[in-house]
């Protein structure tokens, strides 16, 4: 019950912090025409993730609770794009090398197609 507290906590702190960001870039890269916010939050995830697992993995300076508050929990309410980009990192590390390539592929297709009809299927309702 104690995890769930931490991956709570830290989402709810997450998702409040996309908010804030996203934002924040949009008004920054206006310009762009891309969606400057979802962009940055998206990046800034795995740049933070990355770092917290590098720290995690390293040296052992974070605690299993500190882990869940800020690795699953904050950083999963931040994006989940940035969990998305470490674990391709984890398969490309593996034997594997078609699997990471393959899992981005299908990842970004299906996502795109599921998004594509669901609008549709709201669409039509």
């Amino acid at each position: 019950m104690k995890d769930l507290f931490y991956v709570g906590l830290g989402g709810a702190t997450g998702s409040i912090l996309r908010f804030v960001v996203s934002r924040w870039a949009e008004r920054v890269f206006p310009f762009t025409g891309l969606p400057a916010g979802t962009f940055t939050v998206n990046i800034l995830g795995c740049l933070l993730l990355g770092f917290l697992a590098g720290l995690a993995d390293s040296r052992d300076l974070i605690r299993v609770e500190v882990r869940l508050l800020l690795m699953v929990g904050l950083l999963g309410g931040f994006t989940t794009f940035s969990t998305f980009g470490f674990e391709t990192l984890s398969l490309a590390r593996g034997s594997d090398k078609l699997l990471p390539v393959l899992y981005v592929g299908i990842s970004v297709v299906l996502g795109v197609l599921s998004a594509w009809l669901g609008q549709t299927l709201g669409r039509s309702v």
